[in-house]
């Protein structure tokens, strides 16, 4: 039975590619305003599995349900963010931002306010006006997320954002990550072969095994936040997922 806070569930879902088994047989639930991390051996289908979320991809069998109906990125509201730059070029940092607002036909008063918050929070105000060839790749990130979060998204897909960054970069947009994720409540599902950022985001961690993907565990995450990467805690987390995915 579906609990009431259920915002994401998957039953049974297959995809094959002609005689290749991709996902096989996945079943999981994300709860409201969860922060799933979900990691795995390379090439396991982690993205396949997103892209079906999206509708980019068909299941084979079963199906996913947000809300309790068939996920539908053009009924629902679902943003998604790419490990590619994903910046509107002709468009400043700022119009970028309000850029799903306008398609969502937000009102210019909340849009404005919308807009500016986002702005502060990623430390983006004061460029505004740059366009993405005058930024840098960690700034390009922030755009994306702020655009991502502008438009108080139910459920946000992540596709290894940060894996092009360097690590000090990468801590600082994961605390502005999890900043606009408590302010706003949305439902994150995020994809990364990093497990060290795996147990600094999450509230639970799946894991999955290689092909044909399946669920290995779902691994809750009570560390506080904010988390301390050299706690005694994290690195026990940290190494239990590690050990999960070496079995490969």
């Amino acid at each position: 039975m579906e609990n009431k806070d259920t915002k994401v569930k998957v039953v049974h879902l297959t995809k094959r590619f002609g005689d290749l088994l991709v996902l096989d047989d996945l079943n999981f639930e994300v709860r409201e305003g969860e922060f799933l991390c979900i990691v795995g051996p390379t090439g396991c289908g982690k993205t396949t599995f997103l892209n079906s979320l999206t509708r980019l991809y068909e299941p084979t069998a079963g199906e996913i349900l947000v809300n309790g109906v068939p996920v539908d990125p053009q009924k629902q509201n679902i943003s998604y963010i790419f490990q590619e730059y994903s910046a509107f070029p002709w468009l400043t940092v700022e119009q970028n931002i309000r850029f799903g607002l306008q398609i969502k036909k937000v009102p210019k008063k909340e849009a404005d306010e919308s807009v500016e918050e986002m702005l502060d929070i990623v430390g983006l105000t004061r460029f505004r006006g740059y366009y993405p060839r005058q930024l840098s790749i960690s700034m390009l990130q922030r755009v994306a997320i702020a655009r991502a979060f502008a438009t108080r998204p139910e459920l946000l897909l992540m596709d290894e954002p940060y894996g092009q960054l360097d690590i000090d970069l990468r801590f600082k947009l994961e605390d502005e990550l999890i900043k606009l994720w408590q302010k706003t409540g949305t439902t994150v599902l995020f994809i990364t072969h990093n497990i060290e950022e795996a147990v600094y985001l999450s509230q639970n961690i799946m894991v999955l095994t290689n092909k044909p993907t399946s669920v290995k565990t779902v691994i809750p995450n009570r560390l506080p936040l904010p988390r301390d990467v050299m706690s005694e805690e994290f690195v026990m987390l940290r190494n239990q997922v590690t050990d999960l995915i070496k079995w490969w």
